[in-house]
């Protein structure tokens, strides 16, 4: 049975729904809301397919398709995926709990070439099943592809524990940016963008 995620705790009041609305008027305002795709785009071919793990209401799924790709999003939350599905009626969209993800089509697993958890994922994941959610997202990926983490540092998930869940999971640490456009990585970054691949 699945553990009730921070994110789950945090969501009383409609604070899902707010969120969907704040990136819609962002969005609308201008503001850039593609880092995360341009970053995955730069390291996977043409044409790839994507699992968006932790997909909310979808910007970071939508911003990969217009750039070629084809992106199945999963999310926890029904509110954003219904978001999601509102604002990008053209992708698939899933609620699930990353923790007993099971992706199938015609009675086979789905692999995707790639992954991507932004938006803080791995910070809203129920206590002690970080390993499993990146199990569970690397046993979804073809051997030799990307998953790409992003996530806030000092919030209580260090990214020495994350290499300590990636190696658990059988993922390896390629490359650590501090931003989402590739700063240099450096021990005092608020945030850690990492690059990890499924052995082939």
């Amino acid at each position: 049975m699945a553990r009730q995620t921070r994110w789950v705790t945090g969501t009383a009041g409609g604070h899902a729904q707010r969120m969907a609305d704040r990136f819609r008027q962002m969005a609308a305002e201008g503001h850039d809301l593609a880092g995360e795709a341009r970053t995955l785009d730069a390291i996977i071919a043409r044409g790839s397919t994507v699992l968006d793990a932790g997909c909310g209401s979808g910007r970071v799924g939508a911003a990969l398709v217009e750039r070629g790709h084809t992106v199945l999003g999963v999310d926890a939350d029904a509110t954003l995926i219904e978001a999601a599905r509102q604002d990008y009626p053209d992708i698939e969209w899933v609620v699930g709990d990353l923790t007993e993800l099971d992706l199938r089509a015609d009675g086979e697993p789905r692999l995707f070439d790639a992954a991507i958890l932004a938006g803080n994922v791995m910070l809203y994941l129920a206590p002690d099943t970080e390993a499993e959610v990146l199990r569970q997202v690397a046993a979804h990926v073809r051997p030799d592809g990307p998953v790409v983490v992003g996530f806030g540092t000092g919030r209580g998930y260090d990214p020495a524990d994350f290499d300590a869940h990636a190696a658990e999971a059988g993922l390896l640490v390629e490359h650590r940016f501090a931003t989402w456009d590739l700063r240099p990585w450096h021990p005092d970054a608020d945030f850690a963008v990492t690059i990890l691949r499924r052995p082939a």
